[in-house]
């Protein structure tokens, strides 16, 4: 049996804002890539282009920023279990930096897509 409190909307929430503090304020990457999402993000809003395209190009900066979460979670757990180096400790961090690649380079095709296709 799992030792998990009764699910509380409010209290959740609480948590995932404690979780974006904490984010915001210990990981350069995630502020470089939220900075890069408060830029973009009116771009989609005056860009003129499909609202589809405007959905993928959403998605595709979102996805950012979640990869770089779900790294960052990666990392404190693998480092909470040991600071020695382990091989499966570093793979594991591999494939959390690998997720984050890949999301940029979903971001970087989608959006070099749709630019493209506006002014071709």
């Amino acid at each position: 049996m799992r030792n998990q409190p009764k699910y509380n909307f409010f209290k959740n929430t609480t948590y995932a804002l404690k979780g974006m503090r904490d984010l915001i304020k210990n990981e350069s990457s995630f502020r470089i890539e939220l900075t890069l999402f408060i830029i973009l993000l009116p771009v989609i809003f005056f860009i003129e282009t499909t609202l589809a395209n405007k959905l993928l190009m959403f998605i595709s900066l979102m996805f950012m920023l979640i990869a770089e979460a779900a790294n960052s979670a990666i990392e404190r757990v693998v480092d909470l279990v040991t600071l020695e180096h382990h091989e499966m400790a570093g793979r594991a961090k591999d494939v959390g930096s690998a997720v984050v690649f890949l999301s940029i380079a979903l971001f970087v095709v989608v959006w070099t897509s749709i630019i493209f296709s506006i002014f071709l």
